[in-house]
């Protein structure tokens, strides 16, 4: 599945100040990373070595990938609340190596180094719930969850392990609002996990930085926050990543090119924050697993597997859920990942 795309994680931004594009629909798509050739015999994809950016520029200032033009206005992510300066306190203090990769050496190591990279993206859906799929998912390589990532208590069905914790801050801290009374108190925190912010907000960038720097948020709607509240007190560079935004904008342009965008409701919408997951997994891994996203019949099942009562899955206009449906389905046919189904 070698398909142009831009970087996967980001430090570097254009020239100037990163200002909105608008619905950027027939917008080109930045250069394409480097892609190598896939050494796993019966996966579709190419291994998990994208990289994003190269590191920030000395000083912190503004850069684009050497050997490239500017990238020009078209170009230029969708979020139009971008502000420079915290932007580039942010991301010079992502400078590490591993920031840059999907699987970096240390958990390439604890997956035992096999060439072919084998990946369980796990989202949150009711499906799950008495599924038995905990044993299949945590024998992957690598396990990506996100938002409400329950474990205890339905580690038969999800099973116990997180590589890669995806979320935007806005969607974490209402993730442990709304789903504390179902045990959902704190992110998970093991030696595996990375934790990957897909930016959403300017506080993401706010949150990235306190976890960087060791120190509470220090203005915005999250103030006084600690990070290691929700990282664990080890908050070493290594441990954290974030989406490059122009990756966000080809999911959404190339994959999720939703009928919302010609709608006057078109800010509102992007890609859900597992749809954005289970997307990353597909660049980066050779094998992709997918376990309670939507299918056609969902129904027959309650909104999250941890729900206490059996609740309808209900439709907003800032996500397409069954345009990602469709999508699903036919990334399951095409063999490109494996869809868990049941009935």
């Amino acid at each position: 599945l070698a398909l142009p795309h831009p970087p996967l994680f980001g430090f570097c931004f254009a020239r100037g100040a990163p200002v909105a594009s608008g619905r950027g629909s027939r917008a080109p798509d930045s250069a394409a990373s480097s892609w190598r050739p896939s050494r796993c015999c019966s996966g579709p994809n190419m291994p998990g070595q994208l990289t994003g950016h190269p590191a920030p520029a000395p000083g912190g200032e503004t850069c684009h990938v050497p050997g490239t033009s500017p990238v020009p206005h078209s170009r230029l992510p969708l979020h139009p609340w971008l502000v420079v300066p915290v932007v580039r306190d942010a991301l010079t203090r992502l400078d590490a190596l591993a920031n840059g990769h999907m699987f970096d050496a240390r958990s390439r190591a604890a997956a035992g180094g096999s060439p072919c990279v084998r990946c369980a993206v796990v989202g949150n859906g009711g499906i799950l719930n008495g599924s038995r799929a905990g044993a299949a998912i945590d024998r992957h390589d690598y396990v990506f969850r996100t938002n409400g990532a329950l474990t205890k208590g339905f580690e038969r069905d999800v099973g116990r392990r997180t590589s890669f914790y995806v979320f935007s801050t806005n969607t974490m801290m209402n993730s442990l609002h709304n789903y504390s009374s179902n045990g959902f108190r704190q992110l998970p925190q093991t030696l595996e996990t990375r934790y990957i912010f897909l930016p959403d907000h300017d506080r993401d960038y706010l949150l990235l930085r306190a976890a960087l720097t060791h120190s509470p948020v220090d203005r915005g709607p999250d103030e006084g926050a600690r990070p290691e509240r929700y990282f664990g007190k080890d908050l070493w560079a290594e441990k954290f990543k974030m989406f490059h935004p122009d990756f966000i904008r080809y999911v959404r342009n190339r994959f999720l090119r939703s009928s919302i965008l010609d709608t006057p409701q078109w800010r509102l919408y992007r890609p859900s924050t597992g749809a954005v997951m289970l997307l990353a997994a597909l660049h980066t891994c050779d094998e992709v697993s997918a376990y309670g996203f939507i299918t056609p019949n969902y129904r027959a099942y309650s909104e999250h597997y941890f729900d206490l009562t059996h609740k309808a899955l209900l439709f907003y206009a800032n996500h397409d859920l069954r345009l990602e449906m469709s999508l699903w389905q036919e990334l399951h046919q095409s063999r490109l990942i494996m869809l868990h189904t049941r009935g």
